[in-house]
């Protein structure tokens, strides 16, 4: 012993401090290998035995922290600073689960969206079946399926992605979205024809009530910056290489979009069937023969 010192030129205070540590490491560790035996003889599930590790080590992990603390930081004042550093590591290691907390109240506090909405978020669009304290559920749509249908799966988003990535919903403020069809005819036909003929296909009723998306746009606008423009469907007129473009513009519900199209479609094929100087178009190569 020498200036007071023991083993390893440590004071007996430090060197008793060392020996607890120890101890509550010790012991800790024995305790999580304890329960994990437990767990592996009762829980057969792969995706509930990850969870429960994660769980049970992240625990142990700040109990270890907590008591280590309490032994090496004594006074008020030390309490504090160890307070302040424990704060801070934890703020760190719990990054994802203190953002997920926060996209919970942010969405339960501004609803930028519901359960039963139609919503985009980071790539991903689905409808909300959904909300938790940590994430949401939804019902993807679109992908490799044509259109908004459902491909069947259920994506789980972490409720952080509100507060990182554009939130599109497609039904918040009105439940209507403007859609277009573009219907390409041949130079040759009747365009004028054609394009009244879609003209009264799509102002009928059965797809559009413009008196109900005129009352929307207008409740919309009582909470957003909207200005409540044209809302009754139009047909555009352009030229394309191969043809006339004409373009089907109209406000439909979102999970209706496919169908109204499809009704659109059938319509539209019918009607130009019944008219001998309208044909769609299609890419096409001309030629022409300066010599005759």
């Amino acid at each position: 012993m020498m200036d007071g010192r023991t083993w390893l030129g440590m004071m007996p205070d430090t060197q008793a401090k060392v020996l607890k540590s120890l101890v509550v490491v010790l012991f800790f560790l024995l305790v999580r290998s304890a329960v994990m035996r437990i767990m592996l003889r009762n829980v057969t599930d792969v995706r509930q035995r990850y969870s429960w590790s994660r769980g049970v080590t992240s625990t142990i992990a700040i109990l270890i922290v907590i008591f280590l603390g309490v032994i090496w930081f004594a006074g008020l004042e030390r309490i504090a600073t160890f307070a302040g550093i424990l704060g801070a590591g934890l703020a760190v290691a719990l990054h994802d689960t203190i953002a997920n907390i926060a996209g919970f109240l942010f969405i339960m506090l501004r609803r930028p969206f519901e359960v039963g909405d139609r919503i985009e978020i980071g790539g991903v669009a689905g409808d909300v079946i959904d909300i938790r304290l940590f994430q949401f559920s939804l019902l993807e749509i679109g992908n490799w399926v044509d259109a908004d249908q459902s491909t069947g799966r259920i994506l789980q988003v972490p409720n952080g992605q509100v507060l990182r990535s554009v939130t599109a919903s497609f039904n918040k403020g009105f439940d209507y979205i403007w859609h277009e069809i573009p219907i390409l005819i041949t130079f040759e036909s009747n365009w004028k024809k054609a394009k009244g003929i879609l003209q009264d296909i799509v102002d009928d009723d059965r797809f559009v009530v413009a008196e109900e998306v005129e009352r929307q746009v207008r409740r919309a606008a009582s909470r957003y910056l909207i200005y409540s423009g044209k809302v009754t469907p139009i047909v555009y007129t352009t030229v394309r290489d191969s043809g006339v473009l004409l373009t089907v513009r109209y406000m439909t519900k979102p999970k209706t979009r496919r169908g109204t199209e499809q009704q659109l479609w059938e319509q539209i094929l019918e009607r130009f069937a019944e008219n001998d100087d309208i044909e769609l178009a299609y890419p096409t190569v001309r030629y022409y023969d300066q010599s005759q």
